[in-house]
């Protein structure tokens, strides 16, 4: 039994430097072994098909979590590097990193020289580029803490907004850190369809979030409702288990097994 917050490698790696283990805003762990689990379901589909015959899958939150790793994992492997924690920032790219303006959040992710110098030239800090301990990856990365309080003096000066104007067009991805309400008022994530309802037989109409997959020849499956606690109990009997009418009927009656009516 364990669950994503026993399975503890990715929070080492998550926080600010020098803080302390942080757990993921959502359960990525389960999430991903969810992921993991639907692309195995699907290759023993696969190997049915091709065989006729069936596998046993093992799919757990560890692995699946210690898999996530990866170039972190592959850099302690090969290297003996230990994962440090970098917050926002990027362990070996700088400027890469989210930075405060004066009404929220970017994202700025400069990750060659071409784009840093352009990163300078938005904020009318050109001098940076002529200094240098600037002048590659290598040395940013080696002089980040300096190159990085006089970036973030300078996102501090205009909005988000703002700064999303200026940086069109620039070849740097920059982007804002959206709350909750600003991701669903999006209209990106309205066109992709992310948000859809489903109806619950006591709960009512209840909004989700949509699947991130589209297709071109068909569209996905609506979502569903979970099931209620013995929703689907005379429906498993029968058509799984070929159970007949009365032997269900006796069953119920028993009370060895019991059927939710709610319709």
């Amino acid at each position: 039994m364990s669950h994503d917050l026993t399975s503890p490698p990715m929070m080492h790696c998550t926080c600010w430097q020098g803080g302390e283990p942080v757990r993921p805003g959502v359960a990525m762990t389960d999430l991903a072994t969810g992921l993991y689990a639907h692309g195995a379901v699907m290759a023993a589909l696969l190997h049915r098909h091709k065989t006729g015959g069936g596998v046993h899958i093992d799919c757990n939150l560890l692995s699946s979590q210690v898999s996530c790793l990866s170039h972190i994992a592959a850099n302690f492997l090969n290297a003996g590097k230990e994962a440090k924690r970098w917050g926002t920032a990027h362990e070996s790219i700088v400027p890469y990193q989210g930075f405060r303006t004066r009404d929220g959040h970017v994202v700025v992710a400069a990750g060659n020289d071409k784009q840093f110098i352009k990163v300078c030239e938005v904020l009318q800090l050109t001098e940076l580029t002529q200094q240098p301990h600037y002048n590659t990856n290598k040395l940013r990365v080696h002089n980040r803490q300096q190159l990085i309080h006089t970036l973030s003096q300078g996102f501090l000066q205009e909005k988000t907004a703002d700064w999303l104007r200026r940086f069109e067009g620039s070849g740097v991805p920059v982007g804002p850190i959206n709350s909750i309400q600003e991701v669903f008022s999006d209209p990106q994530v309205k066109h992709n369809n992310l948000i859809q309802e489903v109806k619950h037989p006591t709960a009512g109409r209840v909004s989700v979030p949509g699947p991130a997959v589209r297709y071109s020849s068909f569209g996905p499956v609506g979502p569903t409702p979970p099931p209620l606690i013995g929703q689907h109990t005379v429906q498993v009997l029968r058509d799984t288990l070929s159970y007949s009418d009365d032997i269900i009927s006796e069953l119920l009656e028993a009370r060895a097994v019991a059927q939710n009516t709610v319709s």
